[in-house]
């Protein structure tokens, strides 16, 4: 529908992986497998007005957020398995965050909607919290019995939600860092499952993506 449409962001080479909005300052960040990670003004179609990584220090981006607590900074993380702080306007990286075993892919990184932490959901079925201030690990656990693609944290910042390869959906509290809930949502596809979780941001709705070609919603 040519009324909807309303143009295409040009420049990515290879498969965007992530995308996230921010209506503060209507911008658009994405990470693509050419190896950038990109700034673009969601007001009008132009060319991105920042590009991060463009040289692959780091690897290649799989997962990139908006810092909540700090709006001038975004959270990447990356196939070789680090995660870093930038700031979008100079381009500089701010912060690595402290990795143990760096040569695992992180699936997803997210960040607390209200506090200095970084989340991040590994390929090695670990889940680990970060302090966005130090870079120092606080935490890690392992969270499922495959591959963790997926992460969210609801709005008032107290569970987290986390989807994996093993086909469950497992809600956490974050302050005991428990499982307080646990269920079956995809079947399995190429031994793949669960692709995406997401909380609503206002009614108590959680809903999933995945590899079996369905969308669903949870009350």
């Amino acid at each position: 529908d040519p009324s909807v449409l309303r143009g295409a962001f040009v420049g990515h080479t290879d498969a965007v992986w992530s995308l996230v909005y921010s209506g503060a300052h209507k911008r658009l960040l994405s990470c693509s497998a050419d190896g950038t990670i990109r700034l673009w003004k969601a007001t009008e179609i132009a060319p991105a007005l920042n590009i991060f990584n463009d040289n692959q220090e780091m690897g290649i981006p799989s997962s990139v957020d908006l810092v909540s607590s700090d709006p001038s900074l975004m959270v990447a993380s990356f196939n070789s398995g680090h995660t870093s702080l930038f700031n979008m306007e100079t381009r500089q990286r701010i912060l690595t965050l402290e990795s143990i075993s760096s040569s695992c892919q992180i699936n997803r990184v997210i960040s607390h909607p209200t506090l200095p932490i970084s989340i991040t959901a590994h390929e090695d079925r670990h889940i680990k919290f970060y302090d966005n201030n130090t870079g120092k690990l606080i935490h890690s656990m392992v969270a499922h019995l495959d591959a963790v693609t997926s992460l969210a944290v609801d709005p008032n910042g107290l569970y987290l939600m986390s989807g994996s390869h093993d086909c469950s959906i497992r809600l956490w509290n974050l302050e005991s860092k428990t499982c307080i809930q646990e269920f079956t949502a995809h079947r399995k596809k190429f031994d793949e499952s669960i692709h995406d979780v997401a909380f609503h941001p206002s009614k108590c709705y959680i809903a999933s993506a995945g590899a079996d070609a369905l969308a669903k919603v949870f009350v």
